[in-house]
């Protein structure tokens, strides 16, 4: 293999494609970064056998080849060499030369024939969607996904695909996310669980724009074609929880609110509220006021925020991060938060229409 590249395409593809690299004492191939020179592109592929991405670049390729090389070393060399030209050669498979202005460096290279085959999908249902809209869905929810493996399930998120509408929904157990946006080119229906871990790093390569992609959906796997940027997941094999059974259409009590001045209020009354195990802040919902209070060893917090209620009065309670967390990716201006009791759950999502929808458990006080 010999090809010539700029440090700043193969710096940028190294950082997109070794997030899907592992430390995995059992397989340490998975470490690797496979480089193919093929035609007038190199190719980076990186797995750690759940997820796969896999990013092309130009490049001007002499001899086609291929190797695998240790990642993270590989990963922080070029980038010191983001701004030359470099020759990469391996004229054996067993050591990289990489030459750049006077100087070169040798890197041992790993055993090609131990890197797991690049994963096919095996298309069953296809779907393009805006990235900014695919990457807004994932950011809404995916903070809601559990984080321990108690219940395996639920570190993923459901895709529910629909004919005109993907909704995405994440669940942890004590509090539920979701988000719609809608398709237009769509004729089948299905239900997936991709893990949260691969949405987010689809997430982080998408752009923030009306540029289309397209998902595939195999069997068991999900790709995300972005061009030059594949990304292939496994899919979770289960029964999701039946999110529509959490929601309900009917309260007690509507409070439309400004979602910023809410947002500092709870920022600010958390920040007392940290300091205990619980994170707990109490709201005090009335016919104009919502009064978000804490109280911990240093003190106590008191915020008054402007409402307009629908409904009776109601004291409730919920963890502040959870309340932060979905406040944060919200950019409507109002909120509605729907109550039952205080010993309900919440409901939060938008004055008009219905891209999304946050449920929160509340809190024994």
């Amino acid at each position: 293999m010999k090809v010539y590249c700029y440090g700043l395409d193969l710096s940028d593809a190294i950082q997109k494609v070794i997030k899907a690299s592992s430390v995995n004492k059992n397989l340490p191939i998975l470490e690797g970064i496979k480089i193919t020179a093929k035609g007038s592109s190199l190719t980076l592929t990186a797995t750690d056998l759940e997820l796969t991405i896999i990013k092309t670049i130009n490049a001007d390729v002499k001899i086609e080849g291929e190797v695998i090389v240790p990642g993270k070393f590989f990963s922080e060399f070029i980038r010191t060499l983001s701004g030359e030209q470099i020759e990469l050669e391996c004229i054996d498979n067993s050591n990289l030369i990489i030459k750049y202005m006077d100087s070169e460096t040798v890197v041992r290279c790993l055993n090609l024939e131990e890197f797991p085959p690049v994963a096919k999908v095996e298309e069953e249902l296809s779907f393009t969607i805006f990235q900014k809209d695919l990457k807004d869905a994932i950011n809404k929810t995916i903070f809601s996904a559990a984080t321990n493996d108690a219940r395996p399930i639920l570190k993923g998120c459901l895709l529910d695909i629909k004919e005109k509408e993907l909704l995405i929904i994440a669940i942890d157990g004590y509090r539920l996310a979701m988000c719609r946006k809608a398709l237009a080119d769509n004729n089948s229906e299905k239900e997936i669980i991709v893990p949260a871990r691969s949405l987010f790093e689809i997430s982080k390569v998408m752009a923030d724009d009306d540029t289309p992609t397209t998902v595939v959906i195999g069997s068991n796997k999900i790709m995300i074609d972005l061009a030059h940027t594949k990304i292939v997941s496994q899919l979770i094999e289960g029964e999701f929880i039946r999110y529509k059974n959490l929601i309900s259409n009917e309260f007690a009590s509507y409070a439309t609110v400004s979602k910023q001045q809410f947002t500092n209020g709870v920022d600010r009354a958390s920040l007392i509220s940290r300091l205990e195990k619980n994170n707990v802040v109490k709201l005090d919902v009335k016919e104009n006021i919502i009064t978000i209070a804490s109280n911990s060893s240093i003190g106590n917090i008191k915020e008054n925020v402007v409402s307009s209620l629908k409904g009776r009065d109601l004291i409730i309670s919920f963890n502040a991060r959870y309340l932060m967390e979905c406040m944060n990716v919200i950019s409507d201006d109002f909120i509605i938060m729907c109550f039952t009791s205080s010993t309900s759950p919440c409901v939060i999502r938008p004055v008009e229409g219905d891209e999304f929808l946050y449920l929160i458990l509340p809190m024994r006080t």
